[in-house]
């Protein structure tokens, strides 16, 4: 094992290794985190996309809608809530249909023409029946109606904030195969997509199919050889619309999937455009974007193609229906003892058919869309979350004040088992400020996020504090370790809010003494509005290195026993820089600290400088015993003096050449 000890000296083998070839891996997580952003380690990149949500279905990637449907209900208990009440509703609301026929035929057939002729008392009177029935159907479909939203937006609340919860539980491994913006449509459009569904279509079914019903129930009552004549003419439509049904979903779902694409798509662009535009990359990424675009176009009008087919099914037979019970009711209706009513009732019937059956094809329509957005959204909810919390009562608390770091046989691999970690074993005592330097793809980036427990080793330990990270909860870990990307990361609020987030119960005073603390205070009094000052989306208003000072205070707020920095002293001015060094020092008084160097002058200033090449930890020790070696470091530090050299820095550039 390897052991840092507080004097530099090196306590066992140094786990040196043979280099086997850059491990990309390294590179590709994105982590959907408050506190990171995309392009917050040196050595993240993007990897090609699978569907991983797509990859968790397990069953419910062979199921049809009516599987979907009830695997939707089993994890939305907000929408089964007074399902049977909207049910009995919609069934009332069909009923009241089907009586208008029924009505039409009694005043025709005992009001006009009955045995004793007119009857102005009866027409009247059923006359007056009609209209209360009409206004009753107008009450129980808006009652209907509003049930429904009700329902529908308080289940469609609570599933967005099960998906963003269940997103967040998510580690590094899951979300380097997924990009934001598919994650973004997953809680966004899929959701409105089952929206229009669940308030429109789940009732439409019920009524539409409760009238198709009770229709030819009536039919049957009135004339069952008519009626039967009725349902062969419409029979095609009861064949065609599930053949049609099923590849629509599978359209549909190819639609979903590519939107989810696009979003991506665009939210790169707008978050790069000043990048695209100074590297004039603007021909690239309208192709990109065009591209992706044009497979939006194919899937959607693939899609359409079955909706045109669906559209007119239901006129077509309808009209064909509705000549034929003409011609057979003139033709036969006396012999078959059918009354004048009771035939211009039976057209009537079906003419209400026709608006059920017109509307089955959009419906369907609808249908697909939300099974095809609810399938995505429980496929994100299908993925296990790999890197559990214990019980609060079972979880261990992180003991306070600075914290040792322990990893015992450390491995670990992304999805595809490709290793990034191997044989990681070290230990460094609280107190220590530590540098991780290594060339891209060398692992030192995903060892520092297995340090804040974004991801779990795959095989090994790692102990914090003494404490097995397994073991303990996410708020007591994130109370003793800390995070600092290196962009910075601020929402789109105040100074003040933004370091608050480091503890949410801090006065504006504490949130103040952080700053002078660290020997900001005269910056943040420099501010326009001091702790009020906003500093806009993804905090736009101030400078790169700004918005590192604010990410300082904010960890110095939370008092963390562990400090993960990416360094961040690139690319800012002398001034801030000088700042940024201050803070810094300032920031490692009283607790442990790892920083992802980009620039050895970091490594410089370390108590230890731990050296990571293809997933190994190949040498560790003081930057001058170090240098003096000969190894790895010498070869990295020899780079960076001619980079330095030749660029006229005398702070030296980045080690891992990629700004």
């Amino acid at each position: 094992m390897t052991t840092l000890d507080r004097d530099g000296h090196q306590d066992g083998h140094d786990g040196q290794g043979t280099h086997d070839g850059q491990d990309p891996h390294d590179a590709a997580a994105e982590v959907l985190l408050d506190a990171a952003p995309p392009g917050h380690f040196d050595e993240e990149v993007r990897r090609p996309e699978p569907s991983p949500d797509e990859e968790h279905m397990g069953d419910l990637a062979d199921a049809g809608a009516i599987g979907v449907l009830r695997r939707g209900l089993a994890v939305t208990p907000e929408l089964r809530e007074g399902l049977l009440l909207t049910v009995l509703l919609a069934i009332l609301t069909a009923a009241g249909k089907l009586a208008l026929p029924i009505l039409i035929q009694q005043v025709l057939d005992r009001g006009v023409r009955g045995s004793q002729g007119f009857r102005p008392t009866f027409v009247y009177g059923a006359s007056a029946a009609t209209a209360v029935a009409v206004i009753l159907l107008y009450v129980l479909s808006r009652a209907t109606y509003l049930r429904l939203v009700r329902a529908t937006e308080a289940s469609l609340l609570g599933l967005r904030m099960r998906a963003f919860e269940h997103i967040h539980k998510l580690s590094v491994a899951e979300h380097s195969d997924q990009r934001r913006g598919a994650l973004v449509a997953r809680v966004t459009s899929d959701v409105e997509t089952l929206a229009q569904f669940t308030e429109w279509g789940a009732v439409a079914w019920i009524v539409d199919n409760t009238v198709i019903a009770g229709a030819f129930g009536v039919m049957a009552v009135y004339d069952w050889r008519l009626a039967l004549q009725t349902m062969v003419l419409f029979a095609p439509v009861a064949v065609l619309l599930p053949w049609l049904q099923r590849r629509q979903l599978s359209a549909q779902d190819e639609v979903r999937t590519v939107v989810g694409e696009t979003f991506s798509e665009v939210s790169e662009a707008i978050t790069g455009a000043p990048l695209v535009r100074s590297y004039g990359l603007e021909p690239r990424r309208r192709r990109s974007l065009a591209a992706t675009i044009e497979h939006q176009y194919v899937a959607r009008m693939r899609a359409a193609s079955y909706s045109a087919a669906t559209l007119p099914l239901a006129d077509i037979f309808g009209a064909l229906a509705l000549a034929g019970a003409v011609v057979t009711g003139v033709r036969w209706a006396p012999s078959w003892g059918l009354d004048f009513g009771e035939l211009v009732a039976f057209l009537f019937l079906i003419g209400v058919l026709l608006n059920p059956l017109g509307e089955l094809a959009e419906i369907v329509d609808r249908t697909q869309i939300g099974i095809a957005g609810w399938r995505k959204l429980l496929g994100v909810l299908a993925t296990p979350i790999d890197v559990p919390d214990p019980d609060a009562v079972d979880g261990v608390e992180m003991p306070t004040g600075p914290l040792s770091i322990e990893a015992t046989n450390l491995h670990f691999a992304y999805r595809d088992g490709v290793p990034v970690l191997r044989d990681v074993d070290l230990v460094v005592p609280p107190g220590r400020r530590v540098a991780v330097v290594g060339e891209t793809g060398s692992g030192k980036t995903t060892f520092a996020k297995l340090l804040c427990r974004l991801a779990d080793p795959t095989v090994g330990t790692l102990r914090i504090g003494g404490v097995d990270l397994r073991d303990t909860t996410s708020d007591a870990r994130r109370r003793a370790i800390r995070l600092v990307p290196q962009d910075g990361f601020l929402f789109d609020a105040t100074v003040g809010d933004n370091v608050r987030l480091g503890r949410l119960d801090a006065t504006d005073d504490e949130v103040r003494a952080s700053f002078r603390s660290l020997g900001l205070g005269w910056w943040l009094d420099d501010l326009p509005f001091g702790l009020e000052t906003p500093v806009g989306e993804r905090g736009a208003n101030l400078s790169v290195g700004e918005r590192q000072l604010v990410a300082l205070a904010r960890a110095q707020l939370g008092n963390p026993g562990l400090l993960v920095l990416d360094e961040a002293t690139s690319a800012v001015d002398p001034e801030t820089e000088r700042a940024l060094t201050e803070a810094l020092a300032r920031l490692a008084q009283g607790r442990t600290m790892v920083s992802i160097a980009h620039r050895l002058s970091t490594a410089e200033a370390a108590d230890e400088v731990i050296v990571f090449e293809s997933g190994r930890v190949v040498e560790h020790g003081s930057h001058d015993a170090l240098v003096a070696a000969g190894g790895v470091y010498a070869t990295l530090y020899e780079s960076w003096l001619g980079s330095t050299r030749t660029n006229g820095d005398t702070d030296g550039d980045d080690t891992d050449g990629d700004g």
